[in-house]
């Protein structure tokens, strides 16, 4: 029930960030319009938003036969989680990382880049599996492909506002200046929003992930070595598409500059400490 209620919360904020863009845009009936499109946006991402991802990483699904390692492994910790068998992709990326996507677990996909194959060890790649499925469980797809796809619609959005005016609500032209701050400052809000939701889901992927694996260390293990070794080697997908981050069992960005300071994903640190301590029945 909470993972529905942050749903509804994240929905319902992003939302209003297209109807203040809206506003800016073309007054009190471009508030409107923007309400349909962010409404309509939500309906379609809801939908699609998983295969605009796995094609955007150019992922290449996998079955027993292409990649009987990562499939076989896949689906005993389905079994173990009790969960349908999701689709499974690699991604041809050196940057070790990985994450989940899909509408809810009768339509999920995990993915995992050839990076990550090749530094983690069996034992570490399950941890990291498992903590994908757990996202599957807790159905913590549906908020991060929605927020991805609306928070890159937002940006979009804002830099129409300031590139090209608005009017206000009696279609006069808008103070420029209001478009400046609309472009400024609703791809932060949206950033906030997702942050808001973001940390505390890694977390409980992380506790639901060392349940399904039955090894927390192994997780911990894992993060210290993505955290070491992602540092040093670009995703340039994801730099393109900086949106698409949070869903990554690692935040994949360089981290320079004001990136850093708004990450999606919790200290790296505090990950593995809380990982350690957890003692399984």
């Amino acid at each position: 029930m909470f993972n529905w209620f942050k749903t509804a919360v994240l929905m319902a904020g992003i939302v209003a960030l297209f109807g203040m863009i809206g506003a800016a845009l073309g007054g009190q009936q471009g508030m409107i319009l923007a309400l349909v499109f962010g409404g309509a946006m939500n309906v379609f991402s809801y939908w699609f938003s998983d295969k605009m991802v796995l094609r955007m990483y150019n992922a290449q699904q996998v079955d027993e036969t292409t990649s009987p390692y990562l499939y076989n492994m896949v689906r005993e910790l389905a079994q173990r989680a009790q969960l349908p068998m999701p689709k499974v992709y690699l991604i041809n990326e050196n940057q070790p990382n990985a994450f989940a996507t899909g509408r809810n677990p009768e339509n999920a996909a995990v993915a995992a880049t050839t990076g990550i194959l090749q530094l983690l060890s069996e034992r570490e790649l399950r941890g990291v599996m498992a903590h994908e499925l757990a996202h599957v469980k807790h159905r913590d797809i549906l908020i991060s492909t929605i927020s991805a796809t609306l928070a890159g619609a937002i940006s979009a959005l804002a830099n129409f506002a300031m590139f090209f005016g608005g009017r206000d609500s009696e279609g006069r032209p808008a103070n420029p200046i209001v478009g400046i701050l609309v472009a400024i400052l609703a791809p932060l809000a949206a950033s906030l929003i997702q942050m808001a939701i973001s940390r505390a889901r890694e977390f409980e992927a992380d506790r639901g992930g060392a349940e399904i694996s039955g090894d927390p260390h192994a997780l911990a293990d894992a993060l210290q070595k993505i955290d070491y070794y992602a540092r040093g080697i670009p995703m340039h997908t994801a730099e393109a598409h900086p949106e698409t981050g949070q869903m990554m069992i690692m935040n994949p960005l360089s981290g320079g500059g004001l990136r850093g300071l708004f990450s999606t994903h919790p200290p790296t640190e505090e990950r593995i400490a809380r990982l350690r301590g957890m003692r399984l029945a």
